[in-house]
């Protein structure tokens, strides 16, 4: 877990199993309770810990519910799947799984409704969980660009923006799919979302292998994305 001590609060060093315990009570709490009802003196006595060791910690509620999302997003990976649109298929599903977790759920659609009316905690969730996370989108370029899937992109900014897109693309469909749709993104989804991400709308779905067609009716192909991007999209 990241140390997110306040800039400027000093005293005792802070103990990695006290954070992590406050960490998880107010996750349960969120999940229990909710965003109303959830008070920093609960957290405390459900983590076992003084109220004066909490606020050591965090200014109050709001930093403290976008702490305890975050930490649970990093738990995400980037795995080495052998190719761009593998990786991006196991880092989506793990991003998926997460967000299937009733903790993640109550904590990010309530820290994000809060949001909305508060420019302070809108700040907080872009930089404790958007700009770290962007960190996956950063990894996958540069090791797409090592097996020479992509083409190098010299220049900086463009380079940047071009995170943020991807990062937006990724990250937004797959919070619409599961928290607002509520519909699962499971491997299928996952397969026909990253081809759609690779390769663009128009690209045709994988043909049927040779033998399959058989006398009963057939069903729609499904979508596979394992192969690169030859046109230097996706992670790039």
């Amino acid at each position: 877990m990241q140390s997110r001590t306040p800039a400027g609060r000093t005293g005792r060093p802070r103990s990695a199993a006290a954070d992590a315990a406050i960490l998880a009570a107010t996750r349960q709490a969120l999940v229990e309770l909710g965003w109303s009802k959830l008070t920093l003196g609960d957290v405390a006595t459900r983590a076992g810990v003084a109220k004066t060791t909490l606020y050591r910690r965090w200014a109050g509620k709001n930093e403290l519910v976008v702490d305890a999302v975050a930490e649970l997003f990093d738990e995400l990976e980037l795995p080495d799947r052998g190719s761009l649109a593998d990786d991006i298929e196991g880092v989506v599903l793990q991003f998926a799984a997460i967000l299937d977790r009733p903790e993640a759920r109550s904590g990010l659609m309530a820290a994000v409704a809060e949001s909305t009316r508060d420019d302070a905690l809108r700040e907080r969730i872009r930089t404790s969980i958007v700009d770290r996370q962007k960190r996956l989108v950063l990894e996958g370029r540069v090791r797409a660009q090592c097996r020479g899937e992509l083409p190098p992109e010299p220049d900086p900014e463009e380079a940047a923006r071009t995170v943020d897109l991807i990062f937006d693309m990724v990250a937004g469909a797959v919070v619409h799919r599961t928290l607002m749709s509520g519909k699962p993104a499971d491997e299928e989804w996952v397969r026909d979302f990253t081809r759609v991400l690779l390769l663009g709308l128009t690209s045709p779905p994988p043909a049927e292998p040779p033998g399959a067609a058989t006398s009963q009716p057939a069903e729609p192909a499904r979508a596979t994305a394992s192969r690169p991007a030859e046109s230097g999209g996706g992670w790039a």
